[in-house]
Parts: structure tokens; C-alpha cells; sequence
């Protein structure tokens, strides 16, 4: 009797401990809670990557943090209207700082041509530094004729919104519309530069080496290129033959455990993601079309079937993927290396060289030649390379590779000479100086101090100052060793990335009514404060 009144003691001691820890942890308030969030998400069809938000768990977190009775989330009109123009501000001010950098490191404009979910045209504006990318604002173009002068007034409207004496250069696609606008701006501010998209440039050349047109003027390239884009169109038409079944598709991730790739025609080297895609999942694929369930399965179309298994195992196809991809290469690597937001305008000049001198590598190595034999298709390759240099090279270019302390890269080759020694490079950078210096006691100032810069002349001949050309990245040397006074900083070395990002604006939709997606568009400008939150 005395055991089971202690048992009941015990009994009602652990209930009791339950119940105190059900209340300090509010286990059950927690669940609901749960439940409440999941269905928001579930009824309003929002994304799940939205719960790695950091705004999203800070903002419980403080709720839970704080007793604020009665606390109602703000509803429809308030976060449309007064929150919106509160975080504007509040985006503005962080934003203060790297507009602060404008006036000693320059400024570059970068403008590229979208549209919305309503295929709306639209031109956004980007200033780029070395502190990174902002925002500036996207332009509805509907019913407007994007002629140069269209583009070049509003490219003049930015400028004079970031100051014009802040900005180096306006970089945008090669279009010949958004050429005539440089020129148009070159024209009114002469020291401010166009420069055509690097990676759109790189993008281009791909596309005449793995597109050829059959043209007039164009039919020793496209006798020369015509097999490469035979080979994009087979492996895509192996894409839709397996991805348009559902059946097909289902054999397909039965042997392979990657995805076939969608890649947007607009998105750059489309065909060269493709093959290295097929490249990936070979194996997998020469698995499926020799399996029973392939040789089994009744297909209306056993031509196609059939134009499918005979290519997967065929092993020049293959090698012809290989060989594409090989000498495409070097030029996908730089265009992967300039389409980025850290400043690369200083190494332009040797990346393209050196893209030059791997392409051709490549095909030699593939045809059995050395490097001073003749090779048809590589001629063919090397002009298109050379035609879109000689319309994307500028005098920046040549200006900022002469700025470059480093000279690693004369080593790799030994036919390159250094920037002060090439006519070219020489050229064109004074071309810039006289743009940047009317004054000619000013410009033949700058002159002299290239001169000894380039040379390692006093003030750039102490030995710290040598070896870190070796040692440093170019923007720690030149914060180490500016010994310039005419050029004051080094601005012109620092201006932004040569490639056009378009901004992250997926989330934001714009509508008549400000009823779908984040709501903006109605009329009162909240459209243009969501675009500016959600890429800044």
C-alpha cells in the first residue's frame, strides 16, 4: 500500500512536470503557430525558398521577442504605400556610401534592354563601381521608337542624374541603335566613352562560329562552321524527341540521373550549355537506346527512335561534340570571366589574346598541325574573333591594359611586347588622354608619367614597388604605389565590369491594378520603388 501511494506520488510529480514545461515552452501555441505560417504559404502559393529569407525569420523573431498587444501585420494599403516609401528611404541611405565613391573612382553606366511578364519593352540603368552594382531605374518603352536618339537622351538623363563629371564610361549591348547613342554621348561629353558589352561581343562571335549563315557574302564561313550548327541541331532535336514524351521522359530518368537543360536562347552560349550538358550524361543516354525497355517500347514516329539510337552511339558524332566544345573553350571561359560585377576592363585586352592563342592551340592540336601551319578553319574561326575585337576594342581598353602593373603575362608568350612598345596600345591610349586632358601641358603631363610608369622610372623604380607587381592584385598595388599626380587616383583602372546583368526583378510583376504578384504599377510610382528595393 505504501509502494502504490508512492508511485502515484511519483505518477502525479511527472504529470505536473509535463504540464510546467508544456506552458514555458508554449509548445502548443508553437504547433498552431506553425500551422498558421505553412498555410499562408500554402494558400497564397508563395515559393519555399522565401523561409531562407533573413527578413522572414527576423521578423517572427522579433514579434516573438517583443510585447506588442493586440499587434496586427500591416495589410494591403500600408505596405503598398507608406512602408514602401519608408524602406525606399531606408535603401537610399545604405546605398549613400557607395555613391560617395562616385567622384574618386568613377563611374560606369551600364544599360541593357528587357521585358516584364507583360512583354512590355523596357531599358534598365545600372551605375557600376568598384563598391558594386545600384540600381538606377528601368524605362517603359512601349510605343516609343528605340532609335539611337531615343537611347541617347535617356542615357543622357541618367548621366546628368550621376553626374556627369563622375562617369567614365556607358556600356551597352552592340546593337547598332545603342552604338549611335554612344557616339551621340562620346559626341556631348567627350570624355565619357562607349563600350559595347564584352560578354554580348564574346556571345556574337560564338554565335557566327556555331550559327554560320548561309548568306552571300558569308559562304567560306558557313563552309567552313556549317557541321557545327548540324551537330547543335541534332543533340537538341534528341532533347525534344526525349523531353516532348512523357513516356520518353520517364525512360530518360530511369537512366540518367541529371536533367535535360532548357536554356533560354537569350541566355549567352546557349548551344555550348547544351553539349556540355550531352557530354555529361553520354553514358546514360548510350545505356537507354541499347536497353529492352528502348527496343521495346512502340513508338508512332521509328524513324526519329531510330535517328536517336544511331546518334547516341555514334562515336564521330561524339568526338565532333568534343572537338566543338575543346576549341570553344577558351572563349566560353572568358566570357564566364567577364560576366561578373568585379571590375575587369584592365584585363580585357590580354584575356582576348590569350583566348587567341588557346583557340588556336586547340585546333591544331585536333587537326595534327603545328601552330605556323595553314589551316582553313581556323582562319575561318580567328577572322570572326578578330571582326568582333576590332568592333568591341576602345581606347579605354588599351588605356586601362597600359595601367596594369602587371606583366606576368608577357612571359606566356614570347612574341608579346609590353603595352608602351605596341603601336596599337600606344595609339589609342593617347587617343583617351586627349579626351580626358584638353589642356595639352596637362595631357603631355600624363604622358610623361605613363612614360615612367611604364619603364619603372622613378617614382615606380624602388624595389617594393617592382616585386608587388608580381605579387599584388592590380587594385592593392595601385593603392600601395599610385605615384601619379595628373591622373590623381586610379579611377580609370577601377571603373566597373564590362558585361551587361540584367537585375533580379523575377519577383516583382507589374499589373494594372496592383492586384498580382508584389502589387505595384498602379500610377502612383510604388512600381518603381518595388523594382528599385528588389535590386538593390
Amino acid at each position: 500500500m505504501l509502494l502504490n501511494q508512492k508511485k502515484r506520488r511519483i505518477s502525479g510529480s511527472s504529470s505536473g512536470s509535463d504540464t510546467a514545461l508544456t506552458k514555458a515552452f508554449n509548445i502548443g501555441a508553437r504547433e498552431q503557430l506553425h500551422s498558421e505560417i505553412a498555410r499562408m504559404f500554402y494558400s497564397a502559393g508563395l515559393p519555399f525558398h522565401l523561409a531562407r529569407n533573413p527578413y522572414y525569420a527576423s521578423s517572427y523573431t522579433f514579434a516573438a521577442n517583443h510585447n506588442i498587444s493586440g499587434y496586427l501585420p500591416p495589410g494591403y494599403n500600408l505596405l503598398r504605400t507608406t512602408l514602401l516609401k519608408r524602406e525606399r528611404s531606408n535603401i537610399d541611405r545604405l546605398l549613400e556610401p557607395i555613391r560617395g565613391t562616385w567622384s574618386e573612382k568613377g563611374v560606369s553606366i551600364v544599360s541593357d534592354g528587357w521585358s516584364d511578364s507583360q512583354r512590355r519593352p523596357l531599358i534598365n540603368f545600372m551605375a557600376v563601381t568598384e563598391g558594386g552594382p545600384m540600381f538606377l531605374k528601368a524605362v517603359d518603352c512601349s510605343g516609343e521608337t528605340k532609335d539611337k536618339y531615343f537611347i541617347a537622351n535617356l542615357m543622357k538623363e541618367v548621366i546628368m542624374e550621376v553626374g556627369a563629371k563622375n562617369v567614365v564610361q556607358v556600356i551597352t549591348d552592340n546593337a547598332p541603335n545603342c552604338k549611335g547613342a554612344g557616339q551621340l554621348i562620346e559626341a556631348q561629353f567627350p570624355h565619357i566613352l562607349w563600350t559595347p558589352c564584352v560578354v554580348h561581343t564574346l556571345n556574337l562571335a560564338l554565335k557566327n562560329i556555331c550559327a554560320a549563315k548561309n548568306v552571300e557574302n558569308n559562304v567560306l564561313t558557313y563552309g567552313e562552321c556549317s557541321w557545327i550548327s548540324d551537330v547543335v541541331g541534332d543533340v537538341m532535336m534528341v532533347k525534344h524527341f526525349i523531353t516532348n514524351h512523357s513516356m520518353r521522359l520517364a525512360m530518360y530518368n530511369e537512366f540518367v540521373p541529371l536533367k535535360l537543360l532548357s536554356v533560354a536562347d537569350t541566355r549567352f552560349a546557349s548551344s555550348l550549355v547544351m553539349l556540355k550538358r550531352f557530354k555529361l550524361i553520354k553514358q546514360g543516354l548510350q545505356t537507354m537506346v541499347i536497353s529492352d525497355k528502348w527496343s521495346s517500347y512502340k513508338e508512332e514516329d521509328v524513324g526519329k527512335a531510330k535517328f536517336v539510337k544511331d546518334k547516341v552511339l555514334d562515336d564521330v558524332w561524339w568526338d565532333h561534340i568534343n572537338f566543338i566544345l575543346s576549341f570553344t573553350a577558351p572563349i566560353y571561359d572568358m566570357l564566364r570571366a567577364c560576366d561578373t560585377d568585379k571590375p575587369c576592363l584592365h584585363l580585357i585586352y590580354d584575356m582576348w589574346d590569350t583566348m587567341i592563342e588557346k583557340v588556336k592551340m586547340e585546333i591544331c592540336k585536333h587537326e595534327g598541325k603545328r601552330p605556323e601551319d595553314e589551316s582553313t578553319f581556323y582562319e575561318v574561326v580567328h577572322e570572326i574573333r578578330v571582326d568582333r575585337w576590332n568592333k568591341n576594342n576602345t581606347p579605354l581598353h588599351c588605356l586601362a591594359h597600359s595601367l596594369n602593373p602587371s606583366d606576368q603575362w608577357l612571359h606566356e608568350d614570347p612574341k608579346r611586347v609590353p603595352p608602351h612598345r605596341d603601336e596599337e596600345i600606344m595609339l589609342e591610349r593617347n587617343k583617351c588622354l586627349k579626351r580626358y586632358f584638353e589642356d595639352p601641358e596637362e595631357r603631355n603631363k600624363a604622358m610623361i608619367e605613363c612614360g615612367k610608369f611604364s619603364t619603372k622610372m622613378m617614382p615606380f623604380s624602388d624595389v617594393d614597388s617592382i616585386q608587388g607587381r608580381w605579387t599584388m592584385d592590380p587594385y592593392t598595388w595601385w593603392a600601395m604605389h599610385d605615384k601619379f599626380e595628373s591622373l590623381g587616383d586610379i579611377g580609370i583602372l577601377e571603373v566597373a565590369n564590362l558585361s551587361l546583368d540584367e537585375p533580379d526583378l523575377e519577383a516583382v510583376i507589374f499589373t494594372d491594378n496592383g492586384g498580382e504578384g508584389a502589387g505595384c504599377g498602379d500610377g502612383d510610382g510604388d512600381g518603381d520603388d518595388l523594382v528599385e528595393l528588389g535590386s538593390n
